[in-house]
């Protein structure tokens, strides 16, 4: 992939405490994602119905926050300062900065429920993601996926695994497809009208190349699916650094090429993240520049 980041993105030396960042990233989001699971029955109701103040809009009105995002990144702050007191954390509810790039830093970036329209309409595929950076370069990561119990895992030259609720490990792999005529693409769509409008008219424009096209609702998942081969390329617009930190890497470790935007580009830039399978990395960008989705999609 010509004009990929991947390389650049994942080529920081391994320090030798990957694994360590590993054990903690999957620790933390498997403890969150148990209390995702658990409090969802306690704050959703039957036909839709929900606590009192227990969602609330974001940046659009079709953008919800509830109330179990913020006390499970509140959660995941609380074990981390435990674990691993004075390394900062970057979260989608509370924030943080990822200005200070010393080598030897290590930022914590955390995305509490992504796909939290699915969490809110009881719609399996939603996740817990945690990832461990160094200068701006993930280096060990988890996501959950929530309903069904299953985590994805990476560390930086450690190659990445799928464990599933009953214990079973899966060596990740993306899939052998050389052709884009034959790949299932996932893809997914931001809150604001003008960013959707543009999506939606570059979906139109590659579905016609492709086998078809599927829109989960986490982008994190999405990442996690390509590395584990059950779709075979994934691009979006406007991703912030806690959606893609655990899943590029994931990505990766399973031999996907990918295109990133630096770490501290705000999703409201809407710079393009993709994760391809090796064998059409080049011919699906190739695509994609032809379609005009190489170009940034700002949420203005």
């Amino acid at each position: 992939m010509s004009d990929s980041t991947s390389d650049s993105l994942f080529s920081i030396v391994a320090r030798g405490d990957e694994a360590d960042l590993r054990r903690v990233a999957v620790d933390l989001a498997e403890t969150a994602a148990a209390h995702v699971r658990a409090r969802r029955p306690e704050v959703f109701g039957p036909a839709g119905t929900h606590a009192d103040g227990a969602v609330q809009a974001k940046s659009h009105a079709t953008d919800p926050v509830t109330i179990v995002d913020t006390e499970t990144e509140e959660l995941i702050r609380r074990l981390l300062a435990e674990q691993r007191p004075g390394d900062p954390i970057v979260g989608e509810e509370g924030g943080g900065s990822l200005d200070d790039t010393a080598a030897d830093t290590v930022h914590w970036v955390v995305d509490p429920i992504d796909g939290t329209v699915n969490f809110l309409y009881g719609i399996p595929g939603y996740a817990v993601s945690v990832a461990a950076l160094r200068g701006g370069r993930p280096v060990a990561g988890a996501v959950v996926d929530v309903e069904r119990a299953a985590t994805y895992s990476a560390g930086l030259g450690l190659g990445a695994l799928r464990v599933g609720a009953d214990g079973v490990v899966e060596h990740l792999r993306c899939t052998p497809v050389d052709t884009v005529s034959m790949s299932l693409v996932a893809t997914g769509f931001a809150y604001g009208r003008q960013r959707r409008t543009r999506q939606a008219e570059l979906v139109a424009q590659v579905l016609p190349h492709v086998r078809d096209i599927r829109r989960f609702g986490a982008g994190a998942l999405d990442l996690c699916h390509v590395a584990a081969g059950r779709v075979d390329a994934y691009y979006e617009h406007g991703l912030n650094v806690w959606d893609w930190g655990a899943g590029a890497l994931i990505a990766a470790e399973a031999g996907a090429q990918l295109i990133l935007p630096p770490a501290t580009a705000p999703g409201i830039d809407g710079d393009l993240v993709v994760a391809a399978a090796p064998g059409i990395a080049d011919e699906f960008m190739t695509l994609l520049r032809r379609v005009g989705a190489t170009e940034p999609i700002p949420d203005r």
